[in-house]
């Protein structure tokens, strides 16, 4: 049941776009296209997926504070927490590079129309930024972990690709010149945020 309201939590109540804000430059760029919103949605969603146990594992029997004594009594005082952005980046790069690799092979015009935004999962702060939510909310087992970062992952295809389904109709709309482009897509952004904040009542 705790991870049941984590999932459901992790999409609409902590969304990683309408929450806190992050991912936003792939996002803005890629919702242009259902299509390519929800290819770059679901590598999103399969990297926080895939990422977040291994970081949690990283964290919990590598970096922490004494994580190491499993290893050997007197590795108990050691502290690599300070290697944890270092570290959280190496694992994430390395799935981009192995999804990257799956994308181009399964479908390469979905690869050509991603173009440098898939590469760019690797920098995508809200996946590092699930890593870094993942270790202060102390979760209690990496399953916890998978369970956050799928249901983050879902959350942020859910609004990316809400925002090009949108900009797919509004092409099609006598929207005033100067709001024309990035000007109407703030605001569409800025109309489902507040959309996503009624959520805030659902109690789990």
């Amino acid at each position: 049941m705790e991870e049941l309201n984590l999932f459901v939590k992790s999409i609409f109540i902590d969304n990683m776009i309408f929450a806190y804000f992050l991912g936003m430059c792939s996002f803005l760029a890629v919702s242009k296209n259902v299509k390519t919103a929800l290819g770059l949605g679901a590598a999103v969603t399969f990297m926080l997926a895939v990422t977040m146990p291994i970081n949690y594992l990283l964290d919990r029997y590598v970096l922490q504070a004494g994580a190491l004594s499993w290893l050997s009594p007197s590795l108990a005082s050691v502290d690599l927490s300070f290697l944890g952005l270092i570290m959280f980046i190496a694992v994430i790069a390395s799935a981009t590079q192995l999804v990257e690799m799956i994308v181009e092979k399964f479908s390469p015009s979905l690869y050509a129309s991603l173009g440098i935004f898939l590469p760019l999962i690797a920098v995508n702060c809200a996946i590092l930024g699930g890593a870094l939510f993942m270790q202060q909310k102390d979760f209690g087992s990496a399953m916890t972990a998978t369970v956050y970062g799928l249901g983050s992952g879902i959350g942020w295809l859910l609004a990316v690709v809400g925002l090009a389904a949108i900009r797919e109709k509004i092409a099609y709309s006598n929207v005033p010149a100067p709001l024309r482009g990035v000007g109407i897509t703030f605001i569409i952004t800025g109309l489902m945020g507040i959309a996503f904040m009624s959520f805030l009542g659902i109690k789990l």
